[in-house]
């Protein structure tokens, strides 16, 4: 009784430091409710009571008060000292990431009939398709909103009960529901043609490859695109055809066709259909809780029946935490896929190669790594003149038509770094230095080490922890820009 009357006089700030430190860290009552769950069942509170000890209208157990101290990786007397939380809030999306725009000035030249005549002329001299301008702009509504479409994930949800578990019959007989009738083809390919796996053609006929019978994962996603044609645009998604490898739509080559209203929508449509898919295999809530339950574990995809890339591209989107990243590269350096939530700067550019990309990026590294399992890797990069620490999880997988692939899932840590008050730009801004003290890259030092494994805890990320334990590297978008002394293409390792 001693003890909780202590507690109740220590506890004037309490809740507004819990709220702030769940805000600044991007969770909703119910994640931390879930965070303190995976910590200690026992001694977890309810997401009624939580918001009552905000307010102020309940204090916490000692048990309690520990929870949130591994949670949050603060001592338990921080939560009860006398100085008040600033109310400090994450800052806006974009702020920190290193997404640059330009300003439209003077403003005559930026009207939309200036416009309509000068793109097609650009994108002529510089040798992008019209749809491979939609997919830029596409691209670029998609990071501006941090990969969040509430209304696509509404439908999705009403369209499969939200769950986690749908087989390739229950797609099929969604499908079937829709007014859709299934066919089957046969093709085959080889590692430079790639392959066709399903194709719409009206009124209502969907053709599905007959190899996908040997790849479940790869039909599930299949079977969720043409039902989020379907159910987003009827008989619209007249060209939705599926491919894997360098097949038709998928092809990187630049046509030079001039883009029209048709190809903006067309490519709109299939957006909207790809994410509806991973919204149908992985709804939001129950998808979130299984990654919170594993600490993000790449491998959840096996558990779930689906492939690897829906899994981590529907990762970024579900994580309270927005600062992430993805890529699926081919090799050699071609990057079929890309999303960059706090603006990473591309390793290489999926319109065109360069000659001298960065070798040391996970994305690439991983193509060279003899393991099929998932890796780990800390790198440090310049973004607008300042170092940013990143960490992200990669992993090797070969697709339906036999070729190889790196899918990759990363997040800037800065935000999360500073979110814990600590000065982002000078720690990272050390480890930098000793990266290139030591030819490039280097371990964590261990003060630096213990600040960024409190950092991880809270995040939840359990490969963020795995990528302290190796050394972390510094790279660049490009060899000319290399930061290291003395410079790889100048070492001759190129």
């Amino acid at each position: 009784m001693a003890k909780a009357a202590s507690l109740i006089r220590k506890s004037h700030f309490l809740g507004t430091k819990i709220r702030n430190l769940r805000k600044r860290n991007h969770l909703t009552l119910e994640d931390l409710s879930a965070r303190c769950v995976k910590q200690d069942p026992s001694s977890a509170p309810s997401v009624s009571y939580l918001s009552m000890i905000e307010r102020g209208q309940r204090t916490p157990s000692e048990a309690m008060l520990e929870n949130f101290s591994n949670v949050f990786q603060k001592p338990i007397e921080w939560f009860l000292d006398s100085q008040p939380e600033a109310p400090e809030i994450a800052p806006d999306k974009g702020s920190s990431g290193g997404i640059v725009g330009m300003a439209l000035e003077p403003n005559f030249l930026f009207e939309k009939d200036i416009l309509q005549i000068a793109i097609p002329e650009m994108l002529s001299q510089a040798g992008i398709s019209g749809r491979q301008f939609a997919h830029l702009l596409i691209r670029a509504h998609q990071e501006h909103h941090q990969n969040h479409f509430p209304d696509l994930e509404r439908v999705a949800d009403e369209v499969g009960g939200k769950n986690l578990y749908l087989s390739c019959e229950d797609l099929m007989s969604l499908l079937l529901a829709k007014g859709r009738k299934v066919e089957w083809f046969e093709q085959s390919g080889s590692l430079n043609e790639g392959i066709v796996t399903s194709y719409f053609k009206e009124p209502n006929v969907v053709f599905i490859n007959r190899i996908l019978q040997s790849h479940p994962a790869r039909m599930k996603y299949d079977l969720a695109v043409h039902i989020g044609h379907a159910v987003l645009h009827n008989n619209e998604g007249l060209d939705c055809v599926l491919s894997t490898g360098e097949s038709r739509k998928n092809s990187d080559n630049p046509d030079h066709d001039t883009p029209n209203a048709q190809d903006i929508l067309g490519a709109w449509q299939d957006f909207e259909s790809s994410f509806f898919a991973g919204a149908l295999l992985c709804p939001r809530t129950p998808f979130r809780q299984l990654l919170e339950s594993r600490g993000y574990d790449v491998r959840v995809h096996e558990s779930l029946g689906i492939s690897a890339s829906v899994a981590m591209r529907r990762m970024t989107s579900v994580s309270p935490y927005p600062h992430w990243h993805y890529f699926d590269a081919y090799q050699a350096g071609k990057l079929k896929a890309v999303y960059r939530g706090n603006g990473i700067p591309l390793p290489w550019g999926n319109m065109r190669s360069v000659a001298d990309p960065c070798q040391h990026w996970a994305v690439f590294r991983k193509f060279h790594d003899d393991s099929n399992a998932a890796s780990a890797q800390l790198s440090i990069l310049n973004v607008n003149g300042k170092p940013r620490l990143y960490c992200c999880e990669s992993v090797k997988i070969t697709d339906v038509a036999n070729r190889p692939r790196v899918l990759c899932a990363g997040l800037d840590l800065n935000p999360a770094i500073r979110a814990q008050g600590i000065d982002a730009d000078t720690l990272v801004g050390e480890l930098q230095q000793a990266c290139i003290s030591y030819g490039g890259s280097s371990v964590v030092p261990y003060h630096m080490k213990t600040q960024l494994l409190r950092v991880a805890k809270i995040l939840n990320i359990q490969w963020v922890e795995r990528g302290l334990e190796g050394a972390v590297r510094v790279i660049c978008t490009r060899g000319k820009s290399c930061p290291r002394k003395p410079g790889c293409y100048l070492n001759g390792h190129g």
